[in-house]
């Protein structure tokens, strides 16, 4: 029996390490290897039965594990960083937090019929997202800087926020479930333990610290005894108290002013990725497949409300006065994938509460597997589309992250940052690191192979890392672990003075890699170049001024680092290759004082070169001057008596033209006084002609009135003659009666 326990322990070691190197090697959350594992060796095969082979030691293992867990990412919730990173960042962490509970846990309750309590302790468990699975993520989507650090700062924070969150709401419910106790005494009492007791023992515990009470050596073991004791001592005052103890005790140590907690929190991570994958596989052999298959509909109505319900009203309501696009929003709206911490809580949790007999305990861990599952397979296949579709992915990996921020390395930094190239400075060194901050050039504090470097340090954008730091034994660590991460042709390393001296430890593939600027440049040579007034120059490389002229000026010993294209592409000058410098590029070096030297007198050359060649172009300038003065001399003459000839025969034109012109107007002149005169003859005549016509008619007139006349006259004589006739008629009538009367 003690041998199979021994062989699983082992097996569950080498799987975990198994597991984690599946992970690294895909590009994938570490959680998927995992939990394939732990269901392969449970529920499928019946391999591993965590509750048979641990028995009553189980619950005590998870126990301690999940404390240590919660602890580890209670360190790293440091208020100030949460300033520091946005107000994007902050509004997940709090005001999208409360929405993703708010959101969650009613559908728990009326989709699945949880009771409250439970709905509630569901929904603060899946809160959180975490690094675990965020960072891989990130990796392979590459989006941009900005979207990937608020995701990556989103898990980081959030992941403590969440399981304090979890803790409290498990406690009331733990308080609640017990019969025996007055409620609002017992969660009095535990809260005020568990704050209480997590920050006086995390106060004394930074003060010993800062006061270097222990050795170094013993610092990292002395933080996680006295944690471990302070979890089990708080459960002893009041049951189930541990947990929120450890937790605040973690959020007291990362905010106390003046203690350094790197160094433990970088073992913490060590050892949390131990426990986190072996706990992962355990708990994941535990689950019953058919519990969650029991959950049917229901459960994956339960994931769809967590994916576009909760998680995008999240990011809409947290993004209100923010600069994020819509795009960019939507992108945050898609990843959120739920990570190891929520199932490892969660299985803690539903083992405390089903031996209290809480009805519905039993469900959470599935549902919450469910929630894992989901987010983290269907989001790490489509993020990477989403982003390309949305159109928000990093344009370019142009970026550079140097190890080592020597003074050579903050004015390359600078130089290339002032060019819009992403630059990343990381040093072991705090007082390289604060010359580096005060320059604004982006740094990492610390190793940039370790874990928490992987967390926090911020990659998008960065394609190559060159390793020009003074330390022997960490650059050959910094180099295979980026060479693994950015693959081997991006890495670059200065040579070592004293390299060959360990060449029997070192591979020669590394080696090769030593000839960042050139085969024999060593940090110590660079170094000795600064210290002696070397500075780093940027040259435009042109048709005039070619790197063969560059050479010329600066001579051998002015040394090519860095050349930028006009699209912004960066080429590293390595000795593993044949160089070539084309026109049209800024091209950055480090020049010697000796080139310094060296281009004053080629420049004093060049500049007395240039003197004469002026002279002499003066001279022959004055010459073609003169030259052209002569010749337009007797062009102007020539010119001028073209004008004096041009002028007598525009005059002779001018007379010819007046002259035409008087005849043309006598003669006009002429017709016009003829047709004048004719014009008065005919008019003469016409009056004449009409004189005649009127004196014609006038005596036509009168001779037809003297013969009217005449004819009146007649007739009037004629009339008179009748009247005489009659007259004398009737006078003789009348004598004729008078006489016969008589």
């Amino acid at each position: 029996m003690v041998e199979h326990i021994t062989g699983m322990l082992a097996l569950i070691g080498v799987l975990s390490l198994l597991c984690q190197w599946v992970g690294w090697k895909l590009r994938l959350p570490a959680i998927l290897p995992l939990l394939l594992c732990g269901l392969m060796l449970g529920p499928v095969f019946g391999v591993l039965d965590p509750d048979a082979i641990f028995g009553d030691l189980l619950f005590p293992i998870i126990s301690l594990g999940v404390a240590v867990i919660l602890f580890e990412g209670a360190l790293t919730l440091n208020f100030k960083e949460i300033k520091e990173h946005g107000r994007m960042v902050t509004h997940l962490v709090t005001i999208g937090a409360f929405i993703t509970w708010a959101c969650i846990a009613p559908a728990a309750h009326y989709i699945l019929g949880f009771d409250w309590v439970i709905a509630m302790l569901f929904g603060a468990l899946v809160v959180v997202t975490g690094p675990t699975v965020i960072v891989p993520m990130l990796r392979t989507v590459q989006p941009k800087s900005n979207l990937a650090s608020i995701l990556r700062w989103e898990g980081i924070v959030i992941d403590p926020i969440g399981a304090l969150l979890a803790v409290l709401v498990f406690e009331y419910i733990a308080v609640t479930a017990d019969p025996t106790s007055h409620v609002l005494y017992a969660l009095g009492l535990t809260l005020l333990i568990g704050f209480g007791l997590g920050i006086i023992t995390g106060y004394l515990t930074g003060l010993s610290i800062r006061k270097n009470l222990f050795p170094h050596y013993l610092r990292n073991t002395a933080v996680l005894t006295i944690m471990l004791g302070i979890f089990v001592a708080s459960n002893i005052l009041q049951e189930e108290s541990g947990l929120l103890t450890v937790t605040v005790m973690g959020i007291w140590l990362a905010n106390m002013r003046g203690v350094d907690i790197a160094d433990i929190l970088e073992f913490k991570e060590t050892l949390t990725v131990l426990l986190i994958s072996a706990l992962f596989i355990l708990l994941a052999a535990r689950l019953d497949s058919s519990a969650m298959l029991d959950l049917g509909w229901g459960g994956l109505g339960v994931l769809l409300v967590v994916m576009f319900i909760a998680r995008p009203l999240s990011i809409w309501i947290s993004g209100l006065g923010t600069n994020l696009t819509s795009k960019d929003k939507w992108f945050l709206s898609w990843v959120a994938p739920r990570g190891i911490v929520a199932a490892a809580i969660s299985s803690l949790f539903a083992i405390k509460l089903e031996s209290v007999g809480l009805e519905g305990a039993s469900s959470i861990v599935p549902l919450v597997f469910l929630i894992i599952i989901g987010t983290v397979v269907i989001q790490s296949l489509t993020a990477g589309r989403w982003a390309k579709f949305l159109g928000v992915k990093e344009g370019s990996n142009e970026g550079l992250l140097m190890f080592g921020a020597s003074k050579f390395s903050r004015e390359l930094a600078s130089l290339l940052i002032s060019r819009n190239i992403k630059v990343i400075l990381t040093d072991n060194n705090w007082d390289s690191i604060r010359k580096a901050r005060m320059q604004n050039i982006p740094v990492y504090f610390g190793n940039p192979a370790s874990e928490h470097a992987t967390n926090y340090m911020d990659l998008s954008g960065i394609g190559r890392v060159l390793v020009m730091s003074p330390y022997r034994q960490l650059n050959p660590l910094v180099t295979f672990h980026f060479q693994d991460v950015l693959g081997v042709d991006n890495v670059y390393g200065l040579n070592n003075a004293d390299i060959a001296s360990a060449r029997h430890q070192l591979s020669e593939s590394y080696l090769k890699r030593l000839s960042l600027f050139g085969e024999n440049v060593s940090y110590a040579k660079v170094a000795n170049l600064m210290a002696k007034g070397a500075i780093l120059k940027v040259t435009n490389i042109t048709e005039n001024f070619t790197f063969e002229r560059f050479k010329k000026r600066y001579g051998e010993t002015a040394m090519p680092l860095v050349y930028l294209t006009k699209e912004g592409q960066v080429t590293i000058v390595s000795g593993l290759e044949v160089m070539n410098f084309p026109v049209g590029i800024e091209l950055i070096s480090l020049l010697p004082q000796e080139a310094q030297d060296e281009a004053v007198i080629q420049r004093a050359i060049d500049d007395e070169a240039e003197r004469k060649a002026k002279a002499i172009a003066k001279a022959e300038a004055k010459a073609a001057a003169q030259a052209a003065a002569e010749a337009r001399a007797v062009k102007e003459a020539e010119e001028a008596a073209q004008r004096a000839m041009d002028k007598v025969r525009r005059e002779e034109e001018a007379l010819a033209a007046e002259k035409k012109r008087v005849e043309e107007t006598a003669l006009a002149e002429e017709k016009i006084a003829e047709k004048k005169r004719l014009q008065e003859k005919a008019l003469t005549e016409k009056k004449a002609a009409e004189n005649s016509r009127l004196q014609e008619i006038a005596l036509t007139k009168k001779k037809e009135a003297e013969q009217k006349r005449l004819e009146e006259e007649t007739l009037s004589e004629q009339v008179n003659a009748h009247k005489e006739g009659e007259y004398k008629e009737n006078t003789d009538a009348n004598s004729d009666d008078k006489k016969g009367d008589k």
